[in-house]
């Protein structure tokens, strides 16, 4: 039997990692991708295909799927869409620049990679597309507005493609984690230093608590899981016969998805302003 092969984007750590380990773990030929050459080197130290991909680097998207093609022999069961970032702070003060610069990487990224894809998948007959989104793709939070119109956009791109891809052998999923240990707040600090100028803002008084949560590791958030949470999802999403159009991570997920489909929009908003 001839071993499956998956491209996992943003594997240096958290849920990308966690997942190219299980996957490995579970038989499968794991192209961890990263966007820094020298993650990309530590993993293949620890025995990964690892491509360079950069989501906002088009070249690096084009080679990083050739160099990945080329050690299959033409050919991908699977994509993971995992790679992304956050750039926390409030709407009125996010410049547009910051808005586009989080849009190429957690969505045109993601769908640039995703088209070059699937003519690989059309052509051997069957593949798996899953996106990771978040609760933060059909609920939004406060002081989250860049990451959440991200992953909303992405969410509403995996839908009409699941739709378009109905009468094909392609199957398109999304996995929506909710606090899942990673790096993303680690990782929010740059951008939110190079886009945020809250001192002149007008709720500059109110960033106490973004400063707080931002710059301080205060240990894992209430309901937090691991990432072999989402990895467990993603087993299944990829070797089920009939894969789920969603799948849902943590308990703020399942709580959140329900409360979407029975409260109106103005009682929902007073639930996560209390959250």
């Amino acid at each position: 039997m001839t071993q499956k092969s998956i491209l996992i984007t943003g594997s240096s750590s958290g849920i990308g990692l966690d997942a190219a380990r299980g996957l490995r773990d579970a038989g499968w030929r794991v192209f961890a991708s990263c966007r820094k050459a020298e993650d990309c080197e530590r993993l293949k130290a620890d025995g990964f295909d690892s491509p360079l991909i950069d989501y906002a680097d088009p070249d690096s998207i084009v080679n990083g799927l050739a160099e990945t093609l080329e050690a299959t022999g033409g050919t991908l069961d699977a994509l993971y869409n995992n790679g992304a970032y956050a750039c926390p702070g409030a709407v009125e003060d996010l410049p547009v620049a910051g808005l586009r610069a989080i849009f190429e990487t957690n969505v045109f990224g993601w769908h640039e990679l995703t088209r070059l894809v699937i003519p690989v998948m059309r052509a051997q007959g069957h593949g798996r597309i899953i996106n990771c989104s978040s609760v933060l793709g059909f609920v939004g939070m406060k002081w989250r507005g860049a990451y959440v119109s991200s992953k909303f956009a992405l969410e509403g791109l995996t839908d009409v493609l699941r739709v378009e891809m109905a009468n094909t052998p392609i199957k398109v999923v999304l996995i929506e984690p909710g606090p899942v240990t990673s790096k993303i707040r680690e990782n929010a600090i740059p951008h939110f230093e190079q886009w945020i100028d809250w001192e002149n803002s007008a709720r500059s008084e109110e960033y106490t608590d973004v400063l707080t949560r931002l710059y301080t590791d205060s240990g894992p958030d209430r309901f937090e899981l691991p990432p072999s949470a989402v990895t467990k999802k993603l087993l299944h999403a990829l070797t089920s016969p009939r894969p789920k159009p969603r799948y849902y991570v943590t308990t703020p997920t399942y709580l959140m998805g329900l409360l979407r489909r029975v409260l109106p929009t103005r009682l929902l908003d007073w639930v996560i302003l209390r959250a």
